[in-house]
Formats: structure tokens, C-alpha cells, sequence
């Protein structure tokens, strides 16, 4: 990454969102912060202004809102001047299957988790495309988009369109040097994976987490770390010919047929 530019994260003070920030400040980047979490969005920019020297500015607003687009956006470049990067992560979801979700959850959420991130990245690519600079705008899905549960269907929907947005992005504004592209996250160690209950309130999270990682050929769940390595790394020049495509990181669960305790009562001695 270039020390000069500036990074816009969305659903900064979330765990991916978080190691996001601290990855981009760690490369010498300007940040804008925004979350809907005043405290831990104050929290967060006071950690980085202690270990970095560069600009970091918070921005606090709920995506819910629409007109809180136009303000972030607006802010951002009166007070920066440029977006070189921004990072559409911010989300939101309920737990429940589409036998009873109600239309103001459904539309809420395609509101944080897709319709926000096409016009924030319209705002931003439009400014970006006046200064005549290039850009990278980076999506970040869930492979729930391809390996839905049942248990979430506006969030595999806005996922699911959030893939093909990334895409259509991508081919309108690549000859203005604006590339787009996504990451799509397997299992990740943060609080949106640990919130699943039964139909008696039980926490049932670490059964369903357990459940996933045995169909997992890594064995594990991913660090929030990882995801914002692969974040920073599509946004630099390493990655100057990657656009239209989304970073499926899921440790090979997206292939695998069968868990891996099955694959061991079929083949003891090999799995």
C-alpha cells in the first residue's frame, strides 16, 4: 500500500472490520472509520491515533439510513480529499428462516448489507473518476452466499447479489482505473458467528462452529487477521490485475462433500 492513501472502512469496530483498520493503519494509510457503535468506534480510532501517525478520522452513522450515505461520503472527501480504497464491510442480520421474516427486516437488511455498499461505491467511484485517480473498492461477501443454512435469507441474498454488484462494478468503471473486487469469508472467529440459539434461547453456537469445522479441510475457522491480509492485499498493487472476481476464504469448506469425521468411519487410517 502507498503511506499516502486513504482507506474508508465501513463496520470498522466488527472483528473483521477491526483487524481491517489496524491492517491499513499498520501499512501507513489514512482511515475513515464508520459504525453504527459510537463508543467502539471512538475506542478504536483513539488505539490507532496512539500507534500511528497518520490520519484517522471517525465517523459515526447507521448505514440503515440512506441519507447517511451522502453525508459519509461528502465528509470523507472534504476532510481527505480522496478514498483510494474503500472496504464495504459493514453488516447486518437476524437469525430466523424465511417462513417468518417480516418485510422491514428483510429490507433493512439489504439496505446495510448491499444497497449501502452499490451506492457508496457510486459516490466514491464518481468523486475518484473527477479527480481522475484510480481506485480499489473491495466487497466483503460470506461463502453462505453459495452454502446457505436456512437460517438467514435476506443476508444470503444481499450476499448472493453483493457477489454479482462486485462483478457489474467492476466492468463500469475499470477503464477509469477503479478496480472492484470481493472476499468471500468461510467460518470467522467474530461476535456475527457466535449469536446462533435454539428454539429454547440456548447458545447453540459452538455446536453449529464445531459442525462447520469438521467439514473444513484446515481444520479451523479463520482469524479476522487473515481476512483483512487478503482485504489489503487485493487493494495493493500486488493485485493491479485482479477486477470483477471475489477471494472465496473459506479453507476449503466451499468443495468439500462430507465432514471429515465421516470421511474417518469410511477410511479410519486416511482421514
Amino acid at each position: 500500500m502507498n503511506r499516502d492513501q486513504v482507506v474508508l472502512v465501513t463496520g470498522a469496530t466488527g472483528g473483521i472490520g477491526r483487524a481491517t483498520a489496524r491492517a491499513f493503519a499498520s501499512a501507513g494509510c489514512g482511515l475513515v472509520l464508520t459504525d453504527i457503535d459510537l463508543s467502539q468506534l471512538a475506542a478504536l480510532e483513539e488505539e490507532l491515533k496512539a500507534d500511528h501517525n497518520q490520519q484517522i478520522i471517525s465517523l459515526p452513522g447507521d448505514l440503515g439510513e440512506t441519507g447517511f450515505w451522502k453525508e459519509l461520503i461528502a465528509n470523507t472527501f472534504a476532510k481527505c480529499g480522496t478514498v483510494d480504497v474503500l472496504v464495504n464491510n459493514a453488516a447486518w442480520r437476524t437469525i430466523e428462516t424465511m417462513r417468518t421474516i417480516p418485510v422491514e427486516t428483510w429490507e433493512k437488511t439489504l439496505r446495510i448489507c448491499l444497497t449501502a455498499p452499490a451506492f457508496l461505491s457510486q459516490a466514491v467511484a464518481m468523486r475518484m473518476e473527477a479527480l481522475k485517480r484510480p481506485a480499489v473498492i473491495v466487497n466483503v461477501s460470506s461463502m453462505m452466499a453459495d452454502r446457505p443454512a436456512g437460517t438467514s435469507p435476506a443476508y444470503i441474498a444481499a450476499k448472493g447479489a453483493l457477489d454479482s454488484l462486485t462483478s457489474e462494478l467492476a466492468v463500469t468503471y475499470g477503464r477509469s482505473g477503479i478496480r472492484v473486487v470481493g472476499v468471500s469469508p468461510g467460518y470467522v472467529e467474530t461476535a456475527l458467528s457466535r449469536d446462533y440459539r435454539d428454539a429454547d434461547g440456548d447458545d447453540v453456537s459452538a455446536r453449529l462452529i464445531d459442525a462447520v469445522n469438521d467439514s473444513v479441510p484446515l481444520g479451523r475457522g479463520a482469524s479476522p487477521e487473515e481476512i483483512a491480509a487478503a482485504i489489503c492485499w487485493l487493494a495493493s498493487e500486488g493485485a493491479s490485475y485482479i477486477t470483477g472476481t471475489t477471494l472465496v476464504i473459506d479453507g476449503g469448506f466451499k468443495p468439500n462433500f462430507s465432514g471429515y469425521s465421516i470421511k474417518r468411519n469410511q477410511f479410519p487410517d486416511q482421514f
